[in-house]
């Protein structure tokens, strides 16, 4: 009996070694060096992880996948992560929700909340002089996109601990190995039911979305933000068009969207919007210690503009072209999704390589790569916000910039994140001079665990009262 048994477990563990060695020969000489195979230069892959060792052991961020899972992870289907017939579909009906009209009817609460900033900036000035940026910002845009998304007025610049600061906290929080998964293997995923949003925050953002809307229904609050478009999508199939424009969505399919639908985008506008934008205006500020010329030519600028208008208003931000080239050098430098992933959609041939690349092949952009290209931006680690004058846009071909994305996927709330982060700046920089903080580091760290572009840790910068 003990001699079959060893035989028995003496099979199995050769054919264990046999498909093991076959499995690795397969993907050092087939699967990971397909680039190689067809004539075009590719990184050196490590049997078994391929080129994602780095990945899996935190020392590099990923690409986001496009898995997502309505049934079992209904936050996860939103324009962000779906494709197909509904993503188009979705697209199309949120497309209206971020006009120029839209935008102005949702400025008084990003100024409102600004109002706050600049409050609680003060008070922190008063204490040391040294603020903690990022955390701050980052309060900032959760009341911002909380007000606006859920209707809710989360305080969490008076309250750092407030819920949604919280469950914003805990959903990007870095999961490397689990992020990695998510974007190599979607189809067993989805066969599994595995989820990618964290369970709580999930059932938090469900619940604060339906009690918004069920308050907003049973008392007819009707409100200028993200939220009541939504309502009009559940309720009607379509949103008013802004009244200058007459009924120029009319003939849009009105089919309406269900609440799970709605709640999964507003959880996406809130979580792109609070952690883009705040990570945007940190990496902002930094870029401003360290350069306090054009520090001070941004807050002349802004001065400049504000006492013209009387206050900051809708119309005096599109008169501060220099912030609009100070914000779009920073978006080079630190652009919030450093890779963007598609799929092709029509057989093309690539350029002086021959290679004809299949429909239904994964396409990796990779946008910071880009935007770091010496042939494109030279000496692309200088901060210079000139790269963005008229004349050195026009030098460039259109998809050497690409912090939004380009193309029919492009971030649909671009609009609003530019609105958000530019209030911001202002605020902090109307009243204040910003400088290296004690433990400033250059270049700053990067959070390579994380899959947007973010710092690694806390920025703590000197401030003191400009005038």
């Amino acid at each position: 009996m003990a001699l079959i048994t060893t035989g028995v477990l003496l099979q199995v563990l050769a054919f264990l070694v046999i498909f093991i060695g076959a499995t690795c020969s397969y993907l050092t000489h087939v699967a990971y060096d397909y680039w190689n195979s067809k004539g075009i230069v590719q990184s050196k892959p490590m049997t078994p992880f391929g080129s994602l060792w780095p990945v899996f052991s935190s020392q590099k961020s990923i690409d986001r996948g496009m898995y997502y899972n309505e049934e079992y992870d209904p936050m996860s289907a939103h324009l962000f992560l779906i494709g197909g017939t509904k993503w188009r579909n979705l697209r199309i009906k949120f497309t209206p929700t971020f006009t120029s009209g839209k935008m102005k009817q949702m400025f008084s609460t990003v100024k409102d909340t600004a109002d706050n900033l600049g409050k609680c900036l003060a008070e922190e000035v008063q204490k040391n002089g040294l603020i903690e940026i990022r955390d701050l910002v980052a309060r900032f845009s959760t009341d911002v996109i909380a007000s606006v998304a859920f209707g809710i007025e989360c305080n969490s610049l008076q309250n750092p601990m407030a819920e949604f600061r919280t469950w914003g906290r805990k959903v990007l929080e870095p999961r490397p190995v689990k992020n990695t998964l998510f974007a190599l293997c979607p189809a067993v995923l989805k066969f599994f039911n595995a989820t990618m949003t964290d369970k709580g925050a999930s059932d938090f953002f469900i619940k604060a979305f339906k009690d918004t809307v069920e308050y907003r229904t049973a008392n007819n609050v009707v409100r200028k933000d993200f939220l009541d478009l939504i309502m009009q999508l559940m309720n009607k199939g379509y949103i008013n068009p802004d009244e200058s424009k007459g009924d120029v969505f009319a003939s849009e399919s009105r089919e309406k969207i269900t609440i799970l639908e709605g709640a999964a985008q507003a959880f996406v506008f809130w979580i792109a919007g609070f952690e883009t934008s705040s990570t945007t205006v940190t990496h902002c500020t930094y870029e401003m210690a360290l350069n306090q010329e054009i520090q001070d030519k941004l807050a002349n600028e802004i001065n400049t503009v504000l006492e013209r208008f009387g206050g900051l208003t809708y119309e005096s931000i599109n008169e501060m072209p220099y912030l609009h080239k100070v914000v779009s050098e920073t978006l080079r430098k630190y652009p919030s999704v450093p890779l963007l992933n598609r799929e092709c959609n029509r057989e093309v041939e690539l350029l002086d390589t021959g290679f004809v690349v299949p429909t239904g092949t994964p396409i990796i952009v990779p946008v910071l790569g880009i935007h770091f290209d010496p042939d494109i931006y030279p000496d692309p680690d200088k901060f210079d916000p000139e790269r963005f004058s008229e004349e050195n846009i026009a030098k460039r071909h259109k998809y050497a910039y690409l912090p939004f994305g380009e193309g029919p996927r492009n971030c649909i709330g671009m609009r609003f994140g530019l609105l958000q982060t530019k209030i911001g700046l202002i605020t902090l920089f109307s009243k204040y001079r910003f400088k290296p903080g004690p433990d400033t580091k250059v270049p700053l760290p990067v959070d390579k665990g994380n899959i947007l572009h973010g710092p690694l840790g806390g920025v703590t910068f000197k401030v003191e009262e400009r005038y």
